[in-house]
């Protein structure tokens, strides 16, 4: 898919070491990414825990990665063995690359929706009864995935590997040039959108509920729409992909 978005200046929220990939694509495009990392992220500072866990991994245990980010952070952390019929899920395409290239690829993976909606509505999660699951992920969370697996008879467990943190940094001059400076808005996850939404203080929440704000999710959506976003797009595909074809669509409308 190629497309000119003839200069639109898109404020990308993600962590900064996350970021480059999506900023060069909207560079490609003949865009203007502005870099405001709503998110920070940081390796546990309680490791012994999720490493004590990864070292009895049993071989019928199920492992589920929920993100990249519990990816690159559970790596260091996991042991340099673990059993060859090991079942791996991946929550999505993009943390399923990231653990191609880590040389440990998942065998589960939604096809649809990529969400803990999508994965608990694989077959081979429907029979969990006496299996172990290890959920890698990082601080707190939604607890669907856990409660759910539970109750189709699994004994679930939580791997932390990585803290979600608000960074500190002052948003006044994005905030006083919004109008010059932002024509659209993305946001990966609902907790960055909280993250910015707090960052941006009362005058910047009132003039990003105006802005183009391009999501992920149906459930990211709806939490947007909850807090007052009047202008939501959600991707009609995958990854940094559909957010690109998404700020290609309001390109046309801004026009």
């Amino acid at each position: 898919m190629s497309c000119h978005l003839r200069g639109l200046s898109v404020l990308v929220t993600r962590p900064a070491d996350q970021a480059e990939k999506l900023c060069g694509m909207i560079e490609a495009a003949h865009g203007r990414p502005l870099r405001f990392p709503a998110m920070e992220i940081l390796p546990t500072d309680k490791p012994e825990a999720a490493r004590q866990l990864f070292g009895a991994i049993a071989p019928d245990t199920l492992l589920v990665f929920v993100s990249v980010n519990a990816v690159v952070h559970a790596f260091p952390l996991l042991p340099e063995a673990l059993p060859l019929d090991l079942q791996i899920a991946a929550i999505g395409r993009a943390t399923a690359a990231a653990l191609e290239e880590y040389g440990l690829p998942a065998t589960l993976i939604p096809e649809q929706r990529f969400d803990s909606e999508g994965l608990l509505g694989l077959d081979a999660l429907q029979d969990m009864q006496g299996r172990h699951v290890i959920i890698v992920r990082g601080n707190g969370g939604r607890e669907l995935l856990k409660q759910e697996l539970e109750k189709r008879g699994a004994t679930v467990v939580y791997a932390e590997v990585y803290e979600r943190h608000i960074p500190e940094r002052s948003a006044d001059n994005l905030v006083h040039g919004w109008t010059q400076l932002v024509d659209a808005v993305t946001v990966t996850s609902s907790e960055i959108l909280d993250n910015l939404l707090q960052m941006l203080g009362e005058k910047g929440r009132e003039l990003l509920r105006e802005t183009p704000l391009v999501v992920l999710s149906e459930r990211t959506a709806g939490h947007a729409f909850e807090l007052g976003c009047r202008k939501v797009w959600v991707t009609d595909m995958a990854g940094d992909r559909g957010i690109l074809h998404a700020l290609c669509e309001i390109r046309e409308e801004l026009s």
